[in-house]
Parts: C-alpha cells; structure tokens; sequence
C-alpha cells in the first residue's frame, strides 16, 4: 500500500465505527467544509439515513443551528438523539411551504430521484443547496426564477479526497462523533441486504472480517 493512501484512526475512535466514517462521512463533511458551514448559520439536512446522521452531527459540531428534513415521523426522536434543533416530518410542497426562506444551507442525502424546486424555496438569499445522494438527474427540471431572484446555488458534491478523510476521521475524535453501527457475519450479508432495503437498519453495517471463511 502506498504510503499517501494510508490513514490513521485516532485512539478515541472505535476502529469498527471508522469503517462508515470514510464513506459517509467524508461524503457529509467535505461540502460542509467547502462552502464553510458554521456557527450562525441554519442548517437542513434532508434525509436520515447513512448519511444524514453523520451530516447532522458534523454540522452541529461546526456550529450551525441543525433542521433535519424526513418523511417519517418515527426518525423524530433519532433526530433530536443525534443534535437537530427542529424536525420537519414530510417532504411534500405544502409541508415545506411552511419554511420558506429558512436556511442558509442545505444538504439532501436522497438517494432516488426527486424533485428539487420545493427545497430550493427553502433557502435564503445567496443560500446553497447540494445534493451527495443522487447522481441521476432531477425528476423536474429547476425554476431558474427562484434561483435567480434570490441568488441562490445549487451544486453536488461527491466523496472527498485522502486529506479530508483524515480531517473528518480526526474531527470525528475531537468531538466525539461515530456512526451508529451494526456488525454482522459475512455470512449475514445476503440478509441484511434485504433488512436495508426494508430501512430496518440503523443507520451503517459493518462487516466482521473475522467471520470470513
């Protein structure tokens, strides 16, 4: 292995609670860093699932007042657990009609397809929304004129390199962030592939390399 690829796992961090940390967490820590996320500022972060828990952790330890964004009123409480100020349950226009204007920063964990003009009402002038969990194009296009008259930006954002990898997985010990985790056999992995896909995990697995036979 070359030696620029290799990381080090502070002492504080549980090793099987780093594995999510480099996937995750870089991937939720790298836009909050690049576009300076930090005390002052309301933060939404749309989606609580793998990514979403590390993203409002990371951002309520930067310093912004944390919204999570979900569709299920059952992730309420884990919401709160995790450090958000505020819950929204629904993601349809009317609910978030009622938070125009509100943030000035969001981030959208969604993996699917959806449409993005009613997030985007949510920002505030020079506001910036960026999606880390979809790579396919938006169901609908974007209403240019709520960009536009507001001076917001919509961007994406994908993993981070090896220098941000050590800098979340170091911040993460600083302030005592981890992933909440699941170990399971390697035997298991076709059955926890079915657990996810029914959302029954909370919120990453982590493969016992142990196990493997």
């Amino acid at each position: 292995v070359k030696e620029e690829f290799v990381l080090r796992i502070p002492e504080a961090l549980d090793v099987k609670k780093a594995a999510p940390i480099l996937c995750a967490g870089v991937t939720t820590y790298s836009p909050l860093k690049h576009w300076k996320v930090g005390p002052g500022q309301k933060v939404a972060v749309v989606g609580l699932g793998g990514l979403g828990h590390m993203a409002v952790q990371l951002a309520k330890a930067m310093g912004a007042e944390v919204t999570v964004i979900t569709g299920t009123e059952e992730k309420r409480s884990a919401a709160i657990e995790l450090g958000a100020s505020q819950v929204i349950v629904g993601e349809d226009e009317k609910t978030l009609k009622e938070h125009e204007l509100s943030f000035h920063f969001i981030l959208i964990t969604i993996p699917d397809a959806f449409d993005v003009n009613p997030y985007v009402t949510l920002l505030k002038k020079d506001g910036v929304l960026v999606t880390v969990g979809m790579l396919g194009n938006y169901k609908k296009g974007t209403d240019n004129n709520e960009v536009a008259f507001h001076r917001r930006s919509i961007a994406g954002s994908l993993i981070g390199g090896i220098k941000e990898t050590q800098e979340v997985l170091d911040f993460c010990a600083e302030h005592s962030i981890a992933p909440e985790v699941e170990m399971i056999r390697m035997q298991d992995i076709n059955d926890a592939f079915e657990r996810m896909q029914k959302e029954e995990v909370r919120f990453r697995y982590v493969i016992d390399m142990q196990s493997l036979k």
